[in-house]
């Protein structure tokens, strides 16, 4: 609950800019519901590659279910991606694994691009579950993404890394990354090369050459660092620099 109304535009129209220089990496800005029409606008108008992103939504498509949102309202806001099973959703709002995966059905099944969230807390952490723990939450995704290869992300999410100023070393996030690489393979190898895997958890300027080095991190998913335009846009260009990069060889 950041950046509304004015702020997310401003905000909206720094990253658009930010963005206008990437052409080797795609950019999407997640405002908060009752920006997003308003972003949609602004990047309209400032022609920019930048797409739009909301923060959640309701599995179903309309019904009595007060105070939610469903696909066909996110779409009719402009947006085409939605963050599914975050996890401060997790944590703060019990979301499963169960509702996770009907989100990202529901979100295809409307031509909503999902970035599915997976992540281990620190308990399971420090009790070496990271992997039986992340396994779990990308199996029980694995059937609906399937069904369109390359249309949705999966993002690795640590919930200890979130809003900490913690981070996954670059090492440690890829081990993990790699083993959801192999559970994508396991289903079908366009499948595991279509579908990119973003790492998320105190990414900043900083950090985020290392974390997106590594050969199974696709990409970022940034929280705070993407309130600061500039510190965004240093992210954007470390991305840029890489992919082309491996574009040259």
């Amino acid at each position: 609950m950041n950046a509304g109304g004015r702020d997310a535009c401003a905000l909206a129209v720094a990253v658009a800019d930010a963005a206008r220089k990437a052409t080797h990496v795609d950019v999407v800005v997640c405002p908060p519901y009752t920006a997003l029409a308003a972003t949609a606008h602004e990047l309209f108008e400032a022609k920019s590659a930048a797409m739009l992103g909301a923060q959640n939504m309701h599995p179903e498509p309309a019904g009595a279910f007060t105070g939610e949102i469903s696909a066909p309202m996110l779409i009719d806001s402009g947006a085409a991606w939605v963050i599914l099973g975050h996890s401060e959703r997790r944590q703060h709002f019990g979301e499963t694994d169960e509702l996770v995966a009907r989100k990202v059905a529901a979100a295809i099944r409307s031509e909503l691009r999902p970035i599915a969230c997976v992540g281990e807390t620190l308990e399971e952490r420090e009790a070496g579950k990271t992997l039986e723990v992340v396994e779990r939450q990308v199996r029980a995704l694995l059937d609906d993404l399937a069904k369109r290869p390359g249309f949705g992300v999966i993002a690795y999410e640590p919930i200890w890394a979130i809003g900490t100023g913690k981070v996954a070393r670059p090492e440690d996030a890829e081990e993990v990354h790699a083993m959801i690489r192999g559970l994508l393979t396991s289903v079908g190898e366009e499948f595991a090369q279509t579908t990119r895997i973003l790492y998320g958890g105190s990414v900043k300027a900083d950090n985020a050459e290392g974390l997106l080095a590594q050969p199974n991190i696709d990409g970022a998913l940034v929280g705070g660092a993407s309130l600061d335009a500039a510190g965004f846009g240093k992210i954007i260009d470390s991305a840029e620099r890489l992919a082309e990069s491996a574009e040259q060889g």
